[in-house]
């Protein structure tokens, strides 16, 4: 499993957007400066988030972007595999799969499965919402008064 840059920016987007969830759209602007991600590249990203359901966009003066539903509906499995595809660490783990003629007595190709599975097992769990409390546990400084 590889994350793209294009996948780390579109992670961290809806992160953010997380954190605005009940709050006003937030400007593409906005989200550019905050997270330094090009403007141009975070549109394109944008219009393919919306496009699988996990943004919608309003237009005019208050418009910008929102979280399309709850934070804690959407995982972080969903979102990588829409954007960088599948999560399988080589192609023969697929059970399509049909460019080896070992396929089916390789021994390395159950090892990937696992390898896989345990990733998908993971990200599959991890909601944005729980990301959302990871981040504001971590963001808590101490105020230390004598």
């Amino acid at each position: 499993m590889k994350i793209t840059y294009k996948g780390d920016y579109a992670l961290k987007t809806i992160l953010d957007l997380a954190g605005n969830f009940r709050s006003a759209p937030v400007a593409i602007n906005d989200l550019s400066k905050r997270l330094d991600i090009p403007t141009k590249f975070l549109e394109q990203i944008l219009l393919d988030l919306k496009r699988a359901g996990f943004v919608e966009s309003r237009r005019g003066k208050i418009g910008g972007y929102s979280l399309a539903k709850e934070p804690a509906k959407i995982t972080l499995g969903e979102v990588v595999r829409f954007i960088d595809g599948p999560i399988g660490p080589i192609a023969c783990v697929d059970k399509q799969y049909s460019g080896c003629h070992d396929v089916e007595s390789c021994v390395f190709r159950n090892i990937w499965s696992q390898v896989g599975n345990s990733i998908s097992k993971i990200i599959d769990q991890v909601t944005f919402e729980d990301l959302l409390k990871r981040t504001n546990k971590a963001n808590k400084t101490f105020n230390y008064q004598i």
